[in-house]
């Protein structure tokens, strides 16, 4: 092990100041696994207390509509039963979100009920968790493509072909754009970020951090609409349904979410480039894992690179026309059945997938026409080196899979929001000083509710009708929501990629840990929020549309 002398003062535990002092606290919490265990002990201690207490809500909330139900009821009559208003004759849409009241109380782990669930559930909560098989199918595509060497040959054709000064911003820019694949920029960004920066003699952490900051804190927005929005756009309409307003579009922050994109991007750039590259330093190779070192070793000679490129483009270029050939005619496979591209079609449902197999069929492309990959038994063998990387991850998704799914099961969530969301509503302040305690309550949430949508449909119902009473558009209220929503997601313990960035992060600076991660990403959650905010609140005070037709405020003649 490397001496204390050998290590620059830069990253000695992260230096001096209050992000050393975050580093140095953070990096002597437990292992993952124990503190998501340790935190699951709490739980059941707590919502016992509560349950004993008697505490509950009530409250209006979103919740969608049995849509499988209903459309098979309607197969089952034969496809032709629609509902229609009896009173004009008029055929009626079924919503995909309806609001309701319910009375949420705190449920308790040690009850019979709670007992039964923890032994019964165990299973369910680790087999259904989400991100344990994005995991395992990102890492298929990317393993391969990996093992091939065609993750090495990119990263030094992006680092040839990029402006050394407009390198951070494309992974930045690139971080914000995966959030229309669902999870594969944690997984697939993160990793090629760092690898980047270290084949320029950059410090890796860097360019993990800042494609982390692009994945995560800038999450909701993008300069394409992805399902996320469309699942928000639904639960607004379900509560606009409240506030007797007219329903919104998928567009009603599409040019907010352009502004916000870029901007943002361009405020995270900065941030890497003033904050965090002077604080790490020179890198230090001797510093990092055995693996990373080695993984440069070997490179191809660049005539035999350059036909692998080619026969890797050749073959994205194949698949991207069969893509093509199953979404673009009338009826393919990968449109909704309403013909519609948006939304949570097919095609967008599918992305992490797709990518999944550009990565796959370009890497086996790139490996034949190299020598890397010569049969079957290689690619089998490449994916299978990738996955026995993955033991102490699926551990650790083990327990975090559990703690969501106990703390769900308890209420304490949706507790701890309707209460602070009704804080909110007693105040009388006026429309811009209450939007931004909207956001920095959503940002309090985020902590310990990171999804965007569950949080969505409990403010949604509460809010929606408050603000449109104070001459707030709808599309106003959702746009300051997307504010709020992203940038503590890279600091949250509940980040469920979060030990992933940590394991890449050890790649390169093998003492490495949870407070070397949350102290690199603090400056990117307190510098984007604030001058998200700032943007936010100019916007609306200028009254600039926040998609085409949609005025943050309303216009009284």
């Amino acid at each position: 092990m490397a001496t204390a002398e050998a290590i620059p003062a830069s990253q000695e535990e992260g230096g001096g100041g209050l992000f050393g002092l975050i580093e140095r606290i953070g990096n002597k919490v437990p292992h993952p696994v124990l503190m998501f265990f340790y935190l699951i002990i709490g739980l059941i201690i707590l919502s016992h207390i509560l349950f004993l207490l008697g505490v509950s809500v009530t409250d209006t909330v979103a919740v969608p509509v049995p849509q499988e139900g209903i459309d098979f009821i309607r197969g089952a009559l034969g496809g032709s039963v629609v509902p229609y208003d009896p009173a004009t004759g008029q055929v009626l849409e079924i919503p995909k979100y309806v609001v309701e009241e319910r009375t949420i109380p705190i449920r308790s782990l040690l009850t019979t009920d709670g007992i039964r669930h923890i032994f019964v559930s165990f299973q369910t909560n680790f087999t259904g968790f989400t991100p344990l098989g994005v995991l395992f199918l990102a890492l298929l595509g990317a393993g391969v493509a990996e093992y091939a060497g065609l993750m090495n040959a990119l990263i030094r054709k992006l680092v040839a072909v990029a402006p050394a000064g407009l390198l951070t911003f494309i992974i930045v820019f690139v971080g914000v754009l995966s959030s229309l694949a669902s999870d594969a920029g944690y997984l697939i960004l993160v990793p090629l970020a760092a690898a980047a920066f270290a084949s320029t003699g950059r410090h890796p952490l860097v360019g993990l951090a800042a494609a982390y900051a692009g994945v995560a804190a800038i999450f909701t927005v993008n300069i394409i609409p992805t399902p996320v929005d469309a699942m928000l756009t639904e639960i607004t309409n379900a509560a606009i349904g409240l506030a007797n307003a007219q329903p919104i579009t998928l567009g009603a922050n599409l040019l907010w979410n352009i502004g916000s994109s870029v901007l943002m991007a361009i405020v995270a750039t900065v941030v890497t480039n003033r904050i965090i590259a002077p604080r790490l330093g020179k890198w230090d190779p001797s510093q990092s894992d055995a693996s990373a070192a080695s993984s440069d070793q070997g490179e191809t000679p660049p005539e035999l690179e350059a036909k692998g490129l080619r026969a890797a483009l050749f073959a994205f270029l194949g698949l991207t026309a069969l893509i093509l050939l199953l979404t673009l005619p009338p009826g393919a496979p990968l449109r909704r059945p309403d013909g519609q591209l948006d939304g949570n079609s097919p095609l967008m449902d599918s992305l992490l997938f797709l990518i999944t197999l550009f990565f796959l069929v370009a890497g086996i492309a790139y490996g034949r026409a190299v020598g890397t990959i010569k049969g079957s038994a290689d690619v089998i063998k490449a994916a299978t080196k990738q996955f026995n990387t993955l033991g102490g991850m699926v551990l650790m998704f083990l327990m975090i899979s559990q703690f969501i799914a106990f703390f769900n099961y308890t209420n304490l969530p949706t507790v701890i929001a309707v209460n602070l969301a009704g804080v909110l509503e007693q105040l009388a302040v006026g429309a811009i000083p209450l939007l931004i305690l909207l956001i920095l309550v959503n940002v309090l949430l985020d902590v310990i509710l990171p999804g965007s949508v569950p949080k969505w449909a409990i403010f949604a119902p509460i809010f929606v009708p408050l603000f449109f009473r104070l001459g707030v558009e709808p599309s106003s209220v959702l746009a300051a929501y997307r504010v709020g929503d992203s940038p503590v997601n890279p600091i949250t313990p509940l980040m469920v990629y979060l030990p992933f960035i940590l394991a890449i992060a050890q790649r390169y600076q093998k003492s490495a840990g949870l407070g070397t991660v949350i102290s690199l990403m603090m400056p990117y959650t307190v510098i984007i929020l604030i001058a998200w905010i700032v943007l936010f609140v100019i916007w609306f005070a200028l009254n600039i549309p926040l998609g085409p037709g949609y005025l943050p405020q309303t216009v009284v003649p």
